[in-house]
């Protein structure tokens, strides 16, 4: 078997090659070369980009292999990420691999903006000597108002504390506490925008924020304070701020990003009191290495077959150590509890979990029980990504519930299934002994205990002597091995429940054949597949 082919579409770090491994096949494609892109992508399972290689709609169509896209940084604008969940294609990112060097970054255009730097060295540059023209002003004691008090914000608060400035901050989802933790003031963004000096924008770019830095806002500020962007483009409406900046609103602006890249005029990064860079938050070698690493230990993971919890179209979360064991069981019961539903629909399907594993956050297993149920019953590749979209799309409810208490084992998971026509199929499972063995202990409310393996033969029968014999003769005859057997009835004389582990696929033929023989109310194989 060949193994699976990672298409490195830009320049990554020699790093990346290195954190993916021996294990890939790894191909390289200029990614702006779209005709080359799209042939590329044909048996891709994976794509690593940065910026520059636009993963949309038809990139997605033209990968049926694809299983994840990892973008080397943090802003996801070129990744159409509704038509990657729908074709259930992973989606990661390195969302802390720039962070230091973003927030660095801002404090080189704070200072620039406060002494004139890039300014005097072109004067200086050109032969001038011009000393008066640049003064600037000292930091000490200033105002720096923080929009976004996130990651790089509180890096950027804990740095410029140390030049002796007063730091407030607007972040609807910061807790007073926390900001206090920071030694920093929240305030209402207009009353941040009068107070400041200093102005930095760190929000994530949505409807929402677009544009949120408008004339109105920008009105609000001091003649003398300055504004910095090294976030995203578009925070600021450009023509508001190029307009503010001409009429002298503001003091100045210092912009890494902007609403086009590049620019297509030069109304802002012609004026006289504005510091640009070309975009470089992240144009680091630390942080290209951070980002080239990180996202190729997630491609490892994806390829691997593991959730990767922090993959920004799959709803995860860190994973502790107790609870990833249980992952594979969970699917492996919702591919059980599929076959036990038939061809049956389900309208709900809840997740218990009982015992140790109910004080840990078990949510994953709502992912791996829709994986399970889904893998063989559409046409569709099924990931954590796209299952829970398959369950919106059928009506079908998901609930997880959990207790400290479980009967007869330290753990005990079980899905349980309503259907159409209102009646209930469940099957629990747990890990059991040193050795974490994947085991059936109940199917429809019938105990048994049967380790998980390829095959099963599921049987539903009235208890009576010599039925053992029957079905085992028949299935002997068609050269089926039983490798176990464990069999389970509600009373002497009542009915049974027979669970056949089988090392082959057992022909539907023989299936009737048995069901008829032996009168049996419910006979059902289980094929389960990794």
């Amino acid at each position: 078997m060949s193994n699976p082919v990672v298409l490195i579409a830009e320049e990554l770090s020699p790093a990346t090659v290195e954190a993916l491994g021996p294990d890939f096949e790894v191909r390289s494609v200029d990614g702006t070369d779209r005709p080359a892109l799209l042939a590329a992508l044909a048996d891709a399972n994976a794509v690593l980009i940065r910026s520059a290689t636009k993963m949309d709609a038809e990139a997605i169509a033209a990968a049926p292999q694809l299983q994840v896209i990892a973008r080397a940084g943090v802003g996801l604008d070129n990744v159409d990420i509704a038509a990657a969940t729908t074709a259930g294609v992973m989606v990661v990112n390195a969302p802390t691999s720039n962070i230091i060097s973003a927030a660095e970054l801002t404090i080189g255009h704070i200072l620039s903006l406060a002494r004139h730097i890039p300014a005097a060295h072109a004067s200086l540059a050109a032969g001038e000597w011009k000393r008066s023209k640049y003064t600037g002003v000292e930091l000490f004691e200033k105002t720096l108002g923080i929009i976004g008090l996130g990651r790089i914000g509180t890096l950027i608060a804990q740095r410029m504390q140390a030049f002796g400035v007063k730091v407030v901050a607007y972040d609807p989802y910061v807790s007073a506490a926390r900001a206090q933790q920071l030694g920093v003031e929240l305030l209402p963004l207009d009353e941040l925008l009068a107070a400041s000096d200093f102005v930095t924008i760190h929000m994530p770019k949505t409807p929402e924020t677009t544009g949120m830095i408008s004339t109105a806002q920008l009105k609000l500020m001091k003649p003398t304070a300055f504004i910095v962007n090294v976030a995203r483009g578009g925070l600021i409406d450009e023509a508001a701020l190029a307009e503010a900046l001409k009429a002298g609103t503001i003091a100045g602006a210092g912009l890494d990003v902007f609403t086009s890249e590049p620019p297509k005029d030069d109304t802002l990064t012609s004026l006289p009191n504005v510091v640009v860079t070309p975009h470089l938050g992240a144009s680091t070698d630390e942080a290209q290495e951070k980002a080239g690493v990180s996202v190729a230990r997630s491609v490892r993971l994806a390829l691997g077959g593991d959730l990767v919890p922090d993959a920004v179209n799959v709803a995860g979360g860190v994973i502790d150590p107790f609870v990833r064991p249980g992952i594979g069981l969970v699917e492996k019961l919702g591919q059980v509890l599929a076959g036990l539903a038939g061809k049956e629909a389900l309208t709900s399907l809840e997740v218990d979990v009982r015992g140790e594993l109910a004080g840990y956050d078990v949510s994953v297993y709502r992912l791996a029980a829709l994986k399970g149920y889904f893998s063989n019953i559409v046409s569709d590749r099924v990931s954590y990504v796209n299952a829970p979209q398959l369950a919106e799309q059928r009506g079908i409810e998901v609930a997880l519930t959990t207790a400290d208490e479980s009967r007869d084992y330290r753990n005990r998971t079980t899905l349980r299934g309503i259907l159409a026509d209102g009646s209930v199929v469940q099957v629990a499972g747990t890990l059991s002994g040193t050795k974490m063995v994947e085991k059936i202990i109940g199917i429809d409310g019938w105990d048994i205990e049967v380790p998980l393996d390829r095959h099963h033969v599921v049987m539903v029968y009235d208890d009576r002597p010599g039925i053992v014999a029957v079905y085992g003769q028949a299935f002997g005859e068609a050269q089926i091995n039983i490798a176990n057997m464990q069999i389970a009835r509600d009373a002497a004389g009542g009915k049974a429940l027979s669970v056949l582990t089988v090392d082959s696929p057992v022909p539907a033929e023989l299936l009737d054949r048995v069901r008829t023989t032996i009168a049996a109310d419910r006979l059902i194989e289980i094929d389960i597949t990794e």
